[in-house]
C-alpha cells in the first residue's frame, strides 16, 4: 500500500480562533481583517505577540515580539488576549471531525496533526479531491480555514503544508522533491533548527538540495550522529509511522511540568537526563528495545513540539537515550521558553540485531546496556542510591590497566 500522508494546519490559529470568539460574542467585525495581535497586557507591558493579522504582518510586527514593539511599528494596532480554554475546545473540534474519516491521527500540536490517508484512500479517492472537501468542511462547520499538505511521508506533508498561506493545498510527492523542495533555503528544512542552520550556511550549504548532496563524512565532524538523519531529511527520506494514541499507549512515555518557564539548556537538561533515566528503567523492566526515541516539549505558548528519530539498532541504554533526547530537543527547539518536556519510546521489540554503522562501536552499546541492567538490580536490592553506573565504569577502567 503506498503511503499517503496529510498535514492539516490550521491558519494563523490563535487570531482566527480568537476571531471567532468575538463575532460569536457580536464583535460587527472580523478582526482578521484589521489591524490586530493576540498577545499579553499592554497597559503592563507584559507580553509578546502570539499571533498578528495580514495588515499588521504588512507594518513589519512579527510573532515574538514585544507588544511595545509592535505598536511602534503599527500605531493602529490592537491587542486582544488568548484565550486557552477556547482554543483548546476548537483543536477538539477539528480532530473529532478528522477522526469521521481515519482513526490514524497524530497530532502534533493544538492546531495541526498528521492524517494516514493511504489507509482509507480506496474509500474516499483522490487525495487532492478529499482534502478540498476537508477543506471546505472545516471552514462550513468550524468557521476557519486550514492549509492541507499532500505527500508519500510525514516530513514532505508538512514541508507542502508551508509552501504557502492561506487556505492552500499543496502536494510534495516522492517525485516532486527535487523541482518543489531542492531548491528552497536550508532554514526551510523542517527539522533543521536555527542553531544547526546557522552551522550548516557557515560550511557553505544554503539551500536544501545543498544538504541532500553532502557529504556525510564530512559533515559528521561537526553534527555527529545526527548527520544521517539531517541528509535524509534533505533528500526527502522519512519512514516515521502516524502515531495516532492507541499505537502510542504501546510505547513508554514520561513528561514533566516544569517548576517555571526554562530557557537555558543547564536548567533544562538535567530534567531531561533525569526523565531518560525513568524511561530508560521502565524499558528494561518489560526487557525491551526502543526503535524510536521522540522527545516532546511545549512553550509557553502552549504549542507542543515532538521531535523523534528511528534507530538503526534498538536499545534500552540510558545513556543512548539521553543523548539522543538532547539532540532531539536541540533540533527541535527554536529557542522559546519550556514549560513541559518529555520522552516518548515507540515501536518496542523483544531483541535487537545490530547493523553495521561506520560510527558506532557496538562493543561499547552492548558493555552500556549491560551495566545498565546491573546497576538496576542493585538499585532495587538496596535503594536508588547505592551505587551508579559510572563507578562501575570506574572499576572496570581500573582493573583495566593493572
Amino acid at each position: 500500500m503506498k503511503r499517503i500522508i496529510f498535514h492539516i494546519d490550521v491558519n494563523n490559529a490563535f487570531l482566527s480562533w480568537t476571531a471567532l470568539d468575538l463575532l460569536n460574542q457580536g464583535y460587527q467585525y472580523d478582526i482578521r481583517e484589521s489591524y490586530a495581535a493576540i498577545g499579553g497586557d499592554e497597559k503592563s507591558r507584559r507580553g509578546i505577540v502570539l499571533a498578528k493579522s495580514p495588515k499588521a504582518k504588512k507594518c513589519g510586527v512579527v510573532t515574538g515580539e514585544t507588544l511595545y514593539s509592535a505598536r511602534m511599528k503599527c500605531p493602529a494596532i490592537r491587542f486582544y488576549p488568548p484565550n486557552y480554554q477556547w482554543y483548546q475546545k476548537n483543536s477538539k473540534a477539528l480532530f473529532q471531525l478528522l477522526s469521521k474519516y481515519s482513526p490514524d491521527i497524530e497530532v502534533a500540536s493544538i492546531d495541526e496533526c498528521y492524517l494516514d490517508y493511504g489507509k482509507v484512500q480506496n474509500l474516499y479517492g483522490d487525495p487532492y479531491e478529499f482534502a478540498k472537501k476537508i477543506q471546505k468542511e472545516i471552514l462550513d462547520t468550524l468557521g476557519f480555514t486550514v492549509n492541507i499538505g499532500i505527500a508519500n511521508s510525514k516530513l514532505c506533508a508538512k514541508m507542502a503544508s508551508d509552501f504557502s498561506k492561506p487556505y492552500k493545498i499543496h502536494t510534495l510527492y516522492n517525485h516532486e522533491i527535487q523541482k518543489k523542495m531542492y531548491p528552497l533555503p536550508i532554514d526551510d528544512l523542517f527539522g533543521v533548527g536555527k542553531q544547526t542552520s546557522q552551522k550548516l550556511h557557515k560550511l557553505g550549504i544554503h539551500t536544501i538540495s545543498d544538504l541532500a548532496h553532502a557529504d556525510a563524512t564530512y559533515l559528521y565532524r561537526y553534527f555527529k550522529n545526527s548527520t544521517t538523519k539531517m541528509i535524509e531529511w534533505a533528500q526527502g527520506i522519512d519512514d516515521s509511522e502516524v502515531v495516532s494514541e492507541q499505537v502510542e499507549r504501546k510505547g513508554i512515555s514520561q513528561s514533566t511540568t516544569l517548576p517555571k518557564d526554562m530557557t537555558r539548556t543547564d536548567e533544562i537538561f538535567p530534567i531531561l537526563h533525569a526523565i531518560s533515566e525513568n524511561v530508560a528503567i521502565s524499558l528494561r523492566k518489560k526487557n525491551k528495545y526502543a526503535s524510536v526515541i521522540a522527545v516532546i516539549f511545549k512553550d509557553k505558548f502552549f504549542k507542543s513540539y515532538t521531535h523523534q528519530r528511528k534507530l538503526n539498532n534498538p536499545t534500552c541504554s540510558t545513556n543512548e537515550i539521553w543523548k539522543i533526547s538532547k539532540e532531539l530537543f536541540l533540533e527541535g527547539w527554536k529557542q522559546e521558553p519550556i514549560r513541559l518536556i518529555g520522552i516518548r519510546l515507540d515501536q518496542l521489540t523483544d531483541h535487537v540485531t545490530y547493523q553495521t554503522s561506520l560510527f558506532e562501536d557496538f562493543e561499547d552499546k552492548k558493555e552500556d546496556e549491560t551495566l545498565d541492567f546491573v546497576v538496576d538490580e542493585i538499585k532495587q536490592k538496596f535503594g536508588d542510591q547505592a551505587i551508579g553506573k559510572a563507578s562501575l565504569k570506574d572499576n572496570k577502567m581500573k582493573r583495566k590497566f593493572e
